[in-house]
C-alpha cells in the first residue's frame, strides 16, 4: 500500500492474507486500533484483516491532524474511503465501534460498493438531545460544555475518570485503566478539539441513505449511547438487525469479547 497512508493512519494488515474476505475494525473515540486486540484473534485464520487509527489517536500521523480540516466526522469519512481505494477493498465487512459507526455509515453511502456488511457497536448519530425532533441522545448543551470544562482544567484527570465511568464494570478497573492509557496517550489539545466535533455531531439525515447490511450491537448501561439512541438507528436503517448484548458499559469489545465475537460470527 502507499507508504503516505500506512503512516497517516498506521494501517496494518494482519491475519490471512490470502483470504477472499476482509474485516476492517476500526476505533472510537479516546482509543486506537489495540481496543480490537481480543477480537480480533477469533478471525486471523478466515479473513484478511485491516486495522488503522484515525488521525489524531493512537499512532497516527500527529502532523496529519488539523483542527480546521477534521472540524467534521466527514473528514474521518474521506480518510476510509482513502484506505479502501489504495487497498482496493470491495464488499468489505466494517465492525465499527461508537463514533466510527457513523464515519462507516458516511463512507459507506458515498461509495457504497465498499462495502458488504456492517457491525456497529455503540453507535449514535447525535450525542446531543434534540427536544424540538423528541430524541433523547444522552447530553445536554450544559453536560457537555461541564465535560469540556473538566478536559481544560486538568486533562489527565478528566481521562482518568471518565474512562472508568465509559468502561463500567467496576469490577474490573484494569479495563477503565487500558481505556486511560489510549486516553491519556492523545495530545489534550486536540482530544478536546476531537470530542467537540464528535459529540456536537449530527447525522441523523443521512441514517436512512445507508443501504446495506447492518448489525446494531448495543450494550447496557452505556453512559455514551442510551437505549433510545439504539432504536432510533434500528428504526431508521432499512434492514437493520438490533442486538442487545449480554454487557455493561461504552466498550464490550473489549469488557466482553466473547459476546462481540459470538454476534459477529453470526451475523457474517
Amino acid at each position: 500500500m502507499s507508504p503516505a497512508i500506512r503512516k497517516k493512519n498506521n494501517v496494518n494488515i494482519e491475519g490471512n492474507l490470502s483470504a477472499p474476505e476482509t474485516l476492517v475494525f476500526v476505533h472510537g473515540f479516546g482509543s486506537d486500533q489495540t481496543a480490537w486486540n481480543a477480537v480480533k484473534e477469533a478471525f486471523t485464520d478466515d479473513y484478511r484483516l485491516v486495522l488503522y487509527d484515525n488521525v489524531g489517536s493512537g499512532e497516527a500521523d500527529p502532523l496529519a491532524y488539523s483542527p480546521i480540516k477534521y472540524n467534521t466526522i466527514n473528514t474521518y469519512a474521506d480518510d476510509m474511503l482513502d484506505i479502501f481505494k489504495d487497498l482496493e477493498l470491495h464488499h468489505t465487512i466494517v465492525i465499527a465501534h461508537s463514533v466510527s459507526s457513523m464515519i462507516t455509515l458516511l463512507a459507506a453511502s458515498a461509495v457504497p460498493e465498499y462495502f458488504s456488511k456492517l457491525v456497529f457497536i455503540g453507535a449514535s448519530p447525535r450525542y446531543l438531545n434534540d427536544e424540538k425532533a423528541n430524541y433523547t441522545g444522552g447530553f445536554t448543551q450544559s453536560a457537555l460544555d461541564s465535560m469540556y470544562e473538566a478536559m481544560t482544567l486538568n486533562y489527565y484527570a478528566w481521562a482518568s475518570g471518565f474512562s472508568l465511568m465509559a468502561m463500567g464494570n467496576p469490577d474490573k478497573p484494569e479495563l477503565g485503566a487500558q481505556f486511560a492509557d489510549t486516553l491519556a496517550a492523545m495530545r489534550p489539545d486536540v482530544a478536546l478539539t476531537v470530542a467537540k466535533v464528535i459529540f456536537e455531531s449530527d447525522v441523523r439525515r443521512e441514517v436512512s441513505k445507508l443501504q446495506k447490511e447492518v448489525l446494531l450491537l448495543q450494550s447496557r448501561e452505556d453512559i455514551a449511547v442510551p437505549a433510545e439512541v439504539a432504536a432510533y438507528l434500528h428504526e431508521n436503517i432499512k434492514g437493520s438487525v438490533l442486538k442487545y448484548i449480554n454487557a455493561t458499559g461504552h466498550f464490550p469489545h473489549i469488557s466482553a469479547p466473547q459476546e462481540i465475537i459470538t454476534a459477529i460470527k453470526s451475523f457474517i
